[in-house]
């Protein structure tokens, strides 16, 4: 899959990337699913790289991110 490098362009309405957009809609969706319940990380991952070129640890990086932590 080629990668677009406006995907790591944040948005100027909310200063999220469309790589960061797809992961928290991903997550919705499987939250949705799963009943509320969490949802495991490798899970989260498999739907994201369905749609995106992401390697794992960009991926923790992104997901560190969002949930307000910084990775070591």
């Amino acid at each position: 899959m080629p990668q677009d490098p406006r995907d790591r362009i944040p948005d100027v309405r909310d200063g999220l990337t469309r790589v960061e957009r797809i992961i928290l809609h991903a997550l919705h969706r499987l939250e949705q699913e799963q009943g509320g319940r969490a949802v495991p990380t490798a899970m989260l991952y498999g739907h994201v790289v369905e749609q995106v070129n992401l390697r794992p640890d960009e991926f923790q990086d992104l997901l560190a991110r969002l949930v307000g932590r910084r990775s070591p």
